[in-house]
């Protein structure tokens, strides 16, 4: 029998339901409105006067040369963030689901960096990978490795990555290891006994078992990788060296905010809700089917 809650008042769910409807349009349906409004406008270049310019910016962003490479940059890196934090976080879950020495402060110290702001977290990976004044920057190229990823931009690439990884790994392993705690311990001990390795056991009944927390992970990654991950790459490489670093989430910022090319930046940032608004579908189309949640 499924219980279902009743309201008396008529009024009562909606009026439990107006303060979040409220910050929803304030800060979400409306800036998304007027970005829209925005990317069929063009200002002159003094800002004194604006035209309807149609779908004109959309055309001229997606003929741009320079938002393709973007483009490029942003799939490389949202893809290798996502595989970075699921890979790593599940490992630090299915360890801290052991009975180890030492695991409550083992899981107190991973959840430490989701604590810290974007911004600080980049400072915190200057003072270690500057080429200069870092620990390990001054310590590869005193070993002869060439190490300065203000002017390589695979090294850039690669130290963004793991900044931004490292900053959201403790939101996944909190997921991932009360997705494991969840898991009857009588199915665990079934397989133990059948003479199941410590693999087999993960791969045929522990993953299968959370895969709807894979799926939600996976989801939230990817539109971590596409939005929060501005603060990083703006503090620690500027979008640099070159265009190596700039994601499209930081060309809208450099058209529209450095550049005050407001209607391509609009239309830039169209496009990029309607990309993740895309891949969130196809999860939901493609892979939801897949996920087990019984």
């Amino acid at each position: 029998m499924q219980r279902r809650v009743v309201f008396n008042n008529r009024i009562l769910p909606y009026f439990l339901l107006l303060p979040q409807l409220i910050i929803t349009t304030i800060f979400f349906f409306w800036p998304a409105s007027q970005a829209i409004y925005q990317s069929v406008l063009r200002q002159d270049p003094f800002g004194l006067r604006t035209t309807f310019v149609y779908l004109d910016n959309f055309r001229d962003v997606l003929s741009d040369p320079l938002y393709i490479e973007s483009f490029q940059v942003t799939i490389v890196f949202s893809i290798s963030v996502t595989l970075f934090v699921m890979t790593l976080a599940l490992l630090f879950a299915v360890m801290a689901d052991r009975q180890i020495r030492g695991a409550q402060t083992y899981k107190t110290l991973l959840l430490w960096p989701y604590a810290l702001a974007p911004a600080i977290a980049a400072v915190l990976w200057v003072f270690i990978f500057h080429p200069s004044i870092g620990i390990i920057g001054k310590s590869l190229n005193a070993g002869g490795l060439h190490w300065d990823y203000k002017l390589d931009g695979g090294q850039a690439l690669l130290l963004i990555v793991v900044a931004s990884s490292w900053k959201q790994i403790a939101h996944n392993f909190l997921f991932f290891l009360a997705g494991l705690q969840s898991v009857p311990i009588a199915v665990v001990e079934a397989a133990m006994i059948d003479g199941a390795s410590a693999w087999k056991l993960f791969r045929t009944i522990l993953f299968p078992l959370i895969s709807p927390t894979t799926f939600y992970l996976l989801t939230i990654n990817l539109v971590f990788a596409f939005f929060d991950t501005f603060g990083v790459i703006h503090a620690l490489t500027g979008g640099g060296p070159g265009r190596s670093t700039t994601t499209l989430m930081y060309k809208v910022y450099m058209d529209g905010y450095v550049n005050l090319n407001l209607g391509i930046s609009a239309a830039q940032s169209v496009i990029l809700m309607l990309i993740v608004s895309a891949l969130v579908w196809i999860q939901f189309r493609y892979v939801e089917g897949k996920v087990h949640y019984s």
